[in-house]
């Protein structure tokens, strides 16, 4: 920056002083022009942005954008299906949870007694706990926030645990009391002790939007103390109550609905108006032009089908209603505002699949899956589930019905349905056989219990073994390639402790048959059993020589089916017929 007048006439006298004020200048024009975003000038003209807290904020706006938020949700499709992707990725089926002790009995204790629990933990009595997730996610969504009440229950009532859930509106909360209280303050409701912990939720009896409850005195608000209370929502700042996940595009969801309504308000005038007939007889010259029909009747509303008048009937011009152009762009460009709004991908936003393919629409799922993830561990698991948790031991062992009030839990959000499932499993398959995954990880996963699905695969495999069945899909018997296993006992007599090798009887001599025979229709051997009548020779070969020669092919598809994995070769020259009576 260049001297002007006053540096020159300092540094006549004082140039040392007269530097230095030339330096300080440049400094602080270069701090001014550091961000652009603070500059101000004609185009920040107008632009408020106020330093105030995020409690102020939302204390002024919160619940008129809670009232608008719930009238789009209501009437508007677009913030109806945004609110249901959400809530149907973050809780889907329910988080579900699993003691995780250590002390194998206690843990199916707790989670049998859960599971009698979940259908009568409902206030209301109509949800079950995965019901009540879903209610409290969608309140959490489309109003910001919600609260949750612990009900302890006498034992008398009947139910697998005395405890019950209450699902309160951000309503219920009064956001009238904020003042100081000694030494702490309430904010918005919610009281604080000195030290800054939530001491207690100041609430009404009953709904302040509830008629018949404010002719009961339901808006005068009481204490409940903050330990019977979960404060479920998104802190995006360190403030105390929260906001509509759509609160940055309220006004695009509105303006959209403005000009959807002017567009076919527009549409349904032109397909009203058939024709105009004009006249010039200067009897009908006048000076407020008017519009009447056949009869001569004013015409104030357009019909289908109209023919107006307009002075003498001279001339006669059919209506050609115009295109709408650039309607399907706009509409376009604004969904994709607020779906950017709202979190969520267009595609799952609106439906539409037309602009995007099978790398697009999963790059897309998956940024979006690990935000759903960041919601499901770190907001809705720590405010909700964990406190329900530790709310439900307590009450349990203090009911008598498990010997401690802390368990350690683990939680299993739903799956996310894979776009390509076969490649999921074979990617699950790898990171298991590499080790850098385990079997439980995988289950858990899917939103199952690993420990059920474990015990439910070792009763269905003890059920097939006493049945002598042998599916393809049992890894214990039968290769990824459809042959049977080398090593597996059932298929292998001289493995079994109780034949003797000595002495075959007809039982082994028939094992050893039906062991040719299920070689000779491998994937890789039946077409050339079939035409080159290996299945005849191995019915005449005696039964002294069979094993050697089961041995021999056993050995040969040990080495041949990596490589037909490999080259992706299913079989050679099948022939879907039976191949030689294996009697005799």
């Amino acid at each position: 920056m260049p001297a002007n007048w006053m540096d020159h006439a300092i540094a006549s006298f004082a140039p040392r002083a007269a530097a230095r004020r030339v330096l300080a200048r440049q400094a602080f024009e270069t701090l001014t022009r550091g961000y652009d975003g603070a500059s101000k000038g004609r185009r920040t003209d107008g632009w408020r942005a106020p330093g105030s807290s995020a409690d102020t904020e939302i204390g002024v706006a919160g619940a008129l954008l809670r009232d608008r938020m719930r009238d789009l949700v209501r009437n508007n499709p677009h913030a109806a299906k945004a609110v249901a992707v959400l809530v149907n990725n973050i809780v889907g089926s329910g988080i579900m949870p699993r003691a995780a002790s250590g002390d194998d009995k206690l843990d199916r204790k707790v989670d049998a007694l859960f599971e009698r629990w979940t259908a009568d933990c409902d206030a209301d009595g109509q949800l079950d706990f995965y019901g009540l997730q879903t209610l409290i996610c969608r309140e959490m969504v489309e109003a910001g926030e919600v609260l949750v009440r612990r009900r302890l229950r006498r034992s008398s009532d009947g139910l697998p645990v005395p405890l019950q859930l209450q699902v309160l509106e951000a309503d219920f909360l009064d956001a009238t009391k904020s003042s100081n209280v000694g030494a702490g303050r309430i904010v918005q409701g919610i009281e604080f002790d000195p030290v800054g912990k939530r001491r207690a939720y100041w609430l009404h009896p009953e709904h302040p939007g509830d008629a018949h409850g404010a002719l009961r005195g339901g808006l005068d608000s009481r204490p409940v103390p903050a330990t019977e209370i979960a404060h479920v929502y998104e802190k995006q700042r360190t403030q105390a109550r929260g906001v509509p996940w759509g609160a940055p595009v309220i006004r695009s969801l509105r303006d959209l609905d403005d000009y959807e309504v002017a567009e076919l308000v527009r549409k349904k005038t032109e397909a009203c108006v058939t024709a105009i007939v004009f006249g010039d007889d200067e009897s009908q010259q006048g000076i407020a032009p008017t519009v009447v029909d056949a009869d001569g009747n004013r015409v104030e509303q357009f019909e289908p089908g109209l023919i107006a008048y307009a002075r003498g009937g001279k001339d006669i011009r059919f209506n050609q209603p115009s295109a709408t152009g650039g309607y399907g762009e706009y509409k376009r460009a604004s969904l994709h505002t607020i779906s950017a709004g709202f979190r969520v991908p267009y595609e799952l936003l609106t439906g539409d699949l037309s602009q995007v393919n099978y790398s697009s629409i999963r790059a897309g799922l998956v940024e979006f899956r690990r935000q759903i993830d960041a919601v499901q561990w770190q907001l809705f698991i720590p405010m909700f589930c964990a406190p329900v948790w530790r709310w439900f031991t307590e009450a349990a062992w203090a009911a008598g019905q498990i010997p401690t009030p802390d368990v350690p839990v683990e939680w299993s959000p739903p799956k996310f349905e894979a776009v390509d499932p076969q490649k999921d499993a074979m990617a699950n398959l790898l990171s298991i056989r590499s080790g850098t995954m385990t079997l439980a990880e995988v289950i858990a996963r899917q939103g199952r219990n690993p420990d059920a699905v474990l015990a439910e695969i070792a009763a269905t495999n003890a059920k097939l073994d006493a049945l002598g069945l042998v599916l393809d899909s049992d890894p214990r018997r039968v290769t990824k390639t459809g042959s049977a296993q080398t090593s597996d006992p059932a298929s292998d007599p001289a493995a079994d402790p109780e034949n003797d090798p000595a002495q075959p009887d007809a039982a082994q001599h028939l094992s050893s048959d039906t062991q040719f025979y299920e070689l000779t229709r491998h994937p890789l051997l039946r077409g050339v059993a079939q035409r080159s009548g290996l299945g005849r020779a191995l019915t005449a070969t005696s039964q002294s020589a069979r094993p050697g020669l089961r041995s021999a092919l056993q050995g040969i598809l040990k080495v041949a089916e990596p490589v037909a994995s490999a080259l992706d070769i299913q079989d050679v020259g099948v022939v879907e017929q039976p191949v030689e009576d294996r009697s005799g």
